[in-house]
């Protein structure tokens, strides 16, 4: 198995909220991740239209693995996320992060969030924190 799918596979098995949404890893590389998730029933809102907060869920945790796909820990620091169009339940959407620029302490990510039929339904960017520590003791991966 490649390095970065260990880091991968790692971040999942300890990532409750993004199995409990279903959200599934796709791909995953030094600075990158894709990832996707049904828009089920209960996400959702009172408009009958899949809740935001879900969208920006995926958004977000594309970034979070894309981030950490070196193995080093980051958090999310600041976020900014536009809303294109709606979703509905019955909806696949792909979150697709790419590393903008990195440095020791910091990164800045852009996702794309596209619908089953390639639509754009949300752009997010976003910016990490580096942390101390490993997702896989002793891994290292430029």
């Amino acid at each position: 198995m490649d390095d970065v799918w260990k880091v991968g596979r790692a971040i999942l098995e300890a990532d409750l909220a993004a199995r409990q949404l279903g959200i599934e890893l796709v791909d995953i590389k030094p600075g990158y991740a894709r990832m996707t998730m049904a828009i089920k029933p209960d996400m959702a809102n009172g408009h009958g239209i899949g809740h935001g907060g879900m969208t920006f869920s995926l958004a977000d945790t594309a970034m979070a693995y894309a981030s950490n796909s070196r193995n080093h820990r980051a958090v999310a620091q600041s976020v900014l996320v536009n809303f294109l169009r709606p979703t509905h339940p019955g909806d696949l959407l792909t979150a697709t992060a790419e590393e903008v620029n990195r440095t020791r302490s910091t990164g800045v990510y852009d996702v794309t969030v596209t619908n089953q039929k390639g639509e754009r339904v949300a752009v997010f960017r976003g910016t990490t924190h580096t942390i101390k520590g490993e997702h896989v003791p002793g891994l290292h991966i430029t």
